[in-house]
Parts: structure tokens; C-alpha cells; sequence
């Protein structure tokens, strides 16, 4: 199973990042993240106006995945030059996780030469679901669906689920399962 660091703009919005850990409860990966990538996570939740439910949502993706935490070394932080320094943390928890995967929006900040470089491939969540789709239809739906129900529960319209997915930045995924 392919260890994926999932970064923080995966991790916020919800339905986003309900459908990334619903595929990895089914088994078709290891989510890994950083403390680091919790608090920004938090903060971009309070940014809106919800820390208080980025908390327990962060405390449930703890729960439900308790080996996903990765303790990042100074040493491999700061033998990193990206783009963005900001993010050198991120590269680092991949490099510290063994993880094969980036999962990540930012794909301007993590150029794929240095990615390579330390084995680590950057992947779009949109091509990620994609091919975990392909892969096994059941269980993307399914997470897709449990979203679509958590959603609804808050009320969040989803009588159009295909825009709701464009929405969160997954325009293949939303066209793959809900065709016009």
C-alpha cells in the first residue's frame, strides 16, 4: 500500500478532504501529515470561521489514523530549497514519512524535479481519485456518497453532486461519477 503525505490544502476544504480519507479508510492508501500540517490546516479552518469543528475533525483524522502523524527531522527540514520555503516542512515530512506520494493542490511550489530527486512523486487529488476509481469503483463511490451525506446532514445542498465535486476541485472525478 503507497504511503501519500496529504498537505494542508487537501486537508481543508471538507469535502475534499472527506473524499481523500474516505478512499484511505477503504485501504487504497497510508495517509501521512505532519503536526505542522494539522495546525495549518486549523488555521486555514479559522480563517472561516470554524476552528472549532477543524479541532474535532482533526482529532478524528488522529483517531482514525494514528500512525499517519510524522515527526519531521531540523536536519532534512533544512537540507531543502523550494520555491517556496514556507513549504520545505511539507517535502520534509514526505522525506521523513517514506512516503512515495505528495498529495497537494500547490502544484507550483513543488517542482517535480525535486520531488524526484527524493523519490516522491506530486499528485492532484482530482488524477489521485481518478485512478483509485479505476482502480476500484465501490469504495470511491462509496466515500463520495458518505460526503454527500455529511454534507447534507449540515446543510449543504447536494441535489447537483457534480458540482458540488467541481466545487472542491475535482472536476474529473465529479464528470467520472455523475455523468449529464
Amino acid at each position: 500500500m503507497s504511503r501519500v503525505l496529504i498537505d494542508a490544502c487537501v486537508l481543508y476544504p471538507t469535502v475534499l478532504r472527506g473524499i481523500v480519507l474516505g478512499v484511505a479508510k477503504r485501504g487504497y492508501f497510508t495517509p501521512l501529515w505532519s503536526d505542522r500540517i494539522l495546525e495549518e490546516w486549523r488555521r486555514a479552518a479559522a480563517r472561516h470561521d470554524e476552528p472549532t469543528i477543524a479541532e474535532t475533525e482533526i482529532v478524528l483524522a488522529k483517531l482514525a489514523f494514528p500512525s499517519a502523524i510524522v515527526t519531521v527531522s531540523e536536519t532534512t527540514r533544512s537540507g531543502l530549497s523550494l520555491p517556496d520555503p514556507d513549504d520545505n516542512h511539507v517535502l520534509a515530512a514526505a522525506i521523513d514519512g517514506q512516503a512515495g506520494e505528495l498529495l497537494t493542490l500547490n502544484l507550483k511550489d513543488f517542482p517535480t524535479r525535486t520531488l524526484s530527486a527524493h523519490g516522491i512523486i506530486r499528485r492532484d487529488p482530482d488524477g489521485f481519485l481518478l485512478e483509485a476509481l479505476d482502480a476500484n469503483k465501490e469504495d470511491v463511490d462509496a466515500a463520495v456518497q458518505n460526503v454527500l451525506i455529511a454534507a447534507a446532514s449540515h446543510g449543504i445542498d447536494v441535489n447537483n453532486p457534480r458540482a458540488l465535486l467541481k466545487r472542491a476541485r475535482l472536476p474529473r472525478l465529479a464528470k467520472a461519477l455523475f455523468q449529464d
